[in-house]
């Protein structure tokens, strides 16, 4: 592989998108280079990588969802746009849910958060990363206050904490946050705890600090983020605060999407659709007590994932409406964001890296 990264950038290709692009990343500059696009798969809104770099995972938020794996071996090898192409591997599978958001690797399952279905699937992976049949669903259960966003569980992020024990799914419908643990022979998820946020929060994703015990909930409903303390011997999530993320003249709805820590502890950004702007808040000792230093608008519209560069260095926004990859160079004192460039890239849902 050439020594520049890689960048699989997710879309909505009922939306415009073209599916999932794949760019070459300069290091130095976070700048993005467009070098060939796959479009096999409807609507993959989220991507994730094998440890090893070497299968790409999406999820096909239809539905009928779906979820695909990809072959990056080879990827990025040399100039020309096959050398940079994704290759499909086996079928796609489908995740017996409807509307997969979020997908996340543990113990060689795949798990899918799905919206529509409030619930979680497990797909086993074949020795060759391919995906196998689904070997087990959780569902949700419960509602929330808000008569048009929580009539029932609304599943949207499946993640695993620091030590790969737990895992912990965000559901927007019924407030609270999904602890399970996964048998690596059966597929099979065991419920461990519910932990219940601030009623009508409407919670969509979690971080966790680099530390590991804790965890930031970023609230779509109210734009907040849920402190939370973290404790991996048990699998307990407990909230301690919550902290508004936009000044409090900010008179547009906000939606907020995505919570981000920095690579030292120091900071935290949030995504904040709707005024289309990021978030900057610093972090006390404790890590327990955000504080809200600025928001930065940098032209994007709708904000729909934010993510760290391979260096930390680097903020990436994906910008669902506007239609591009914006890239922001972050103050290393400061945390505050500015925009050095930016990548078309029609109906953007996601970027990771590998």
């Amino acid at each position: 592989m050439r020594d520049g990264r890689r960048a699989f950038i997710g879309s909505f290709t009922s939306s415009g998108g073209r599916g999932i692009i794949v760019a070459e990343v300069d290091d130095a500059t976070g700048a993005l280079q467009e070098r060939s696009v796959t479009d096999v798969v409807a609507n993959p809104s989220f991507l994730t990588l094998s440890p090893d770099g070497t299968v790409l995972y999406a999820v096909s938020e239809d539905d009928e969802g779906a979820a695909a794996a990809f072959s990056t071996s080879g990827v990025g090898g040399a100039d020309d746009e096959a050398s940079w192409t994704l290759r499909l591997l086996g079928e796609q599978v489908p995740v017996d849910a409807a509307v997969p958001t979020h997908l996340t690797l543990t113990a060689g399952h795949l798990l899918t958060a799905n919206y529509r279905s409030g619930s979680v699937t497990v797909l086993p992976l074949g020795a060759d990363g391919a995906l196998r049949p689904a070997s087990g669903i959780r569902q949700h259960e419960g509602s929330g206050p808000n008569a048009d966003r929580q009539r029932g569980p609304h599943a949207h992020q499946v993640v695993t904490d620091p030590t790969d024990r737990w895992v912990l799914s965000v559901d927007l419908g019924t407030d609270s946050v999904w602890i399970s643990t996964l048998d690596a022979t059966s597929g099979a998820l065991t419920p461990h705890r519910e932990t219940p946020l601030r009623a009508g929060s409407g919670p969509r994703h979690l971080a966790f600090h680099p530390a590991g015990d804790h965890a930031y909930v970023m609230n779509e409903l109210d734009p907040t983020i849920t402190v939370c303390r973290w404790d991996p011997r048990t699998g307990t999530l407990d909230p301690v605060r919550e902290t508004r993320v936009l000044p409090d003249d900010v008179s547009v709805q906000s939606y907020a999407s995505e919570v981000v820590p920095s690579v030292d502890g120091r900071f935290v950004w949030t995504a904040n659709r709707g005024p289309d702007s990021i978030s900057v808040l610093a972090l006390d000792p404790t890590y327990e007590h955000p504080q809200l230093i600025t928001t930065v608008e940098y032209g994007g519209r709708w904000p729909r994932h934010l993510t760290l560069g391979p260096t930390g260095r680097h903020l990436y926004v994906s910008d669902e409406h506007s239609g591009d990859v914006t890239w922001l160079d972050i103050d290393p004192d400061t945390g505050v964001p500015s925009v050095a460039g930016s990548l078309a890239a029609p109906a953007a849902s996601c970027v990771v890296f590998g």
